[in-house]
């Protein structure tokens, strides 16, 4: 036995991160403080992300970017055109339902004080959200209109969630669980070799778990729900998945959950298959290989990819993130 050796650490950080917490769990070959080191630098990283890409933070560059909205083009770094360039995409995936543009809806709808805007309201916002009035070269980002606001709520938490994970391997990291506010990446298995078991939420009974998904290797794992943010007024559900082409909350599914080689993949996928409805939605994930995926519809009914019975357990008596 070499004493000079550092036993390897079990390190688990928690901090909170976009309204919600952020948990990272990982075993570090090099010892505890090594461990603890890695946990300071990706929490920097991941804090980065969010200054940078918040919509409500004044000094983030998509403030800046909708404060220049139809003045001209800004100057915008790599990663800034490769997250844009996702929201187009997800855009395209959507068929529209998903826009990067959507933000001045977001002012409209007011969750926390459970108020619904009037359809006169949302029919003279409408005209401010357009995916084809973002103008994106190399370099360089324009909205078309002044009004007009970015909203990169389906590919921000994601990315991040990758890029924690991409740290965690640079460091020799081999065994990890990222966790951000629900969205998942895996590294390898866990320190005791078994997979890692990521719990699904039952959208009709909070707290309570729908499936336990079993990841042998490493993914990502992404769930849109309407739970997440919502209400019930006159007997309707509201929620913040707004479908962009009719600035109304998506109807037809109340939660999507995606496993797919990266969270930024799964996170884009789960979007668009929420916005498409059950037919639609399911059809988008079963085109895609090496993607699988839960849908529960609004009428409680739960829709699997042909192989998602091969990694979930149904109503599982418990379930682990």
């Amino acid at each position: 036995m070499d004493l000079l050796k550092p036993a390897r650490a079990l390190y688990t950080t928690r901090f909170p991160l976009m309204g919600g917490e952020a948990l990272v769990r990982f075993v570090d070959a090099r010892g505890q403080a090594a461990a603890a080191r890695t946990a300071r630098s990706l929490e920097r990283e991941a804090r980065r992300i969010e200054a940078k890409f918040s919509r409500y933070r004044p000094e983030s560059v998509l403030s800046e970017i909708n404060r220049q909205a139809g003045w001209g083009p800004l100057v915008v770094d790599e990663e800034t055109e490769h997250l844009l360039r996702a929201a187009l995409d997800l855009w395209t995936l959507s068929a529209g339902r998903f826009d990067p543009t959507v933000g001045i809806l977001r002012r409209a709808w007011d969750f926390k004080a459970q108020r619904v805007p009037t359809a006169a309201e949302l029919a003279a916002l409408l005209p401010l959200v357009d995916a084809r009035a973002l103008s994106l070269k190399h370099g360089s980002v324009a909205l078309g209109n002044v009004g007009m606001e970015l909203d990169l709520g389906g590919v921000g938490k994601e990315y991040a969630v990758d890029r924690v994970a991409e740290l965690l391997s640079a460091e020799g990291v081999d065994s990890a669980i990222i966790n951000f506010l629900g969205d998942v990446r895996t590294l390898g298995r866990r320190g005791d070799g078994q997979p890692w078991s990521v719990g699904v939420l039952d959208p009709f009974q909070p707290g309570r778990c729908l499936l336990a998904i079993r990841i042998k290797a490493g993914a990502g794992i992404a769930t849109s729900g309407d739970y997440e943010r919502g209400f019930v007024q006159d007997g309707v559900r509201y929620h913040h998945l707004l479908d962009a082409t009719t600035g109304q909350p998506a109807r037809g599914l109340r939660s999507v959950t995606v496993v797919a080689p990266t969270a930024f993949l799964a996170g884009q996928l789960a979007t668009a298959a929420f916005l498409l409805g059950p037919a639609q939605g399911l059809a988008l994930l079963e085109s895609r290989p090496g993607v699988e995926g839960a849908l529960v519809t609004e009428t409680g009914d739960l829709l699997l990819t042909r192989g998602m019975d091969r990694i979930a357990t149904l109503r599982p008596q418990e379930a682990t993130a």
